[in-house]
Order: structure tokens, then sequence, then C-alpha cells
């Protein structure tokens, strides 16, 4: 049995792509997947509710898609806002080469797929959305919280997607106590056991 995760950095199971077709930005799209990434059969159901219920993205700046997978939402966003930058970011490297397959397969130009360690320190982003992967635990979600959410520029909003059932309304309560309070955290949807919270910076 392998002990790979989605979240390994390096999965050293045998690579087995598939393609499959799914719907992102009104239209259908054949994309690539493979074994050891988060859901590779389809669009995982948070990741489907924050592509419903939030707003159209800027059309303009750096956008961050935290803990990509195999990239519904950043290729969601560069579809949406083809002058931005999408900045695709994961630890697992079969995650980021599937972005970048994608992409390519796409005609997409505007996606960068890169461990975190690579987005350059001096970005600020126009939007953050994200399905986290919460079951890294909860100090590692802080730590990816507290790294990446002050990022965002002033009057900008990061879009986040928590199963309920996974600590969606303590994760609210504690981005509303840790966050600088320059920061507001709402909950802006209910849909299939998930909440998808808006981070907004003043």
């Amino acid at each position: 049995m392998s002990s790979d995760h989605y979240f390994s950095p390096a999965p050293g199971t045998v690579l087995k792509t598939r393609q499959i077709t799914v719907e992102l930005h009104g239209q259908d799209r054949l994309l690539t997947t493979a074994n050891s990434v988060f859901s590779p059969a389809h669009i995982d159901t948070g990741t489907e509710v924050l592509l419903k219920y939030a707003p159209e993205p800027p059309l303009s700046g750096h956008f961050l898609d935290l803990g990509c997978g195999w990239g519904p939402i950043a290729l969601h966003l560069a579809l949406a806002s083809p002058e931005a930058t999408i900045w695709a970011v994961d630890v697992n490297e079969r995650a980021l080469d599937l972005v970048r397959t994608n992409a390519a397969s796409l005609g997409l130009t505007n996606v960068k797929a890169v461990l975190a360690a690579d987005v350059p320190t001096d970005i600020s982003f126009r939007t953050i959305w994200s399905n986290p992967p919460i079951r890294v635990g909860k100090d590692v979600l802080h730590g990816l919280m507290q790294t990446w959410l002050p990022r965002l520029e002033p009057e900008a909003d990061a879009w986040l997607v928590i199963q309920r059932n996974l600590g969606a309304d303590s994760l609210q309560r504690w981005l509303a106590a840790e966050l600088p309070t320059d920061f507001e955290t709402t909950r802006e949807a209910i849909s299939k056991g998930f909440r998808v919270l808006a981070v907004h910076r003043g």
C-alpha cells in the first residue's frame, strides 16, 4: 500500500495519467489528471462550490491559487481573466506538472505553476482563491493562512472553501481572531456541506 498523499512533495507511485472532461468557465474542457493528486477523477465538490459562489475575479493583477492540485481553480481564473497572472502553488510536483500540461492544452500563457518558495516575495495578490488542504492539520493550515493572506493587496479579497465538518466554522473564528485588524472574514455561502468564506483586506 502506497503511503503517498496528494500533499506528498514527490509521489513515489508510477505515474498513471487520465483524461477527463470538466466544465470550466462555461465550457467543457478536456484535461489531464493523474494518480497521487487530489480528486483525479473529477472536480471535487468543494471546488465546485467555490467556483459557483465566488464572484468574477478582477480583470488583471497577480492571483493566487493556494493548494492548486491539478489546476481547476487556477485554470478557471486564467480563463476568466486573461490579463492576470495566476500563481498556482502546491507542494506536489506531480500536480504542478499537470497544471502546466493543462494550461498549455488550453492555450493559456498566464499560469505559473510553482512551489511556494518560487513565488517572488515582493508580489502582492489582487485575489486569492483556495480549497485549502485541511487534512495537513491545523498547525500547517494556520501557517498557510498566516503566510499568504497578509499578501493580499489593500481592498482585495480571498475566497476559501472548507467543509463544515472539517472545521469551517472554527477556521472562520480563528481567522477573525488572528489576522490583522484591517482584515474581515465573512461567510458568503453554504452549499453541499461546505462553507465559502471571504477574507477582505481593507
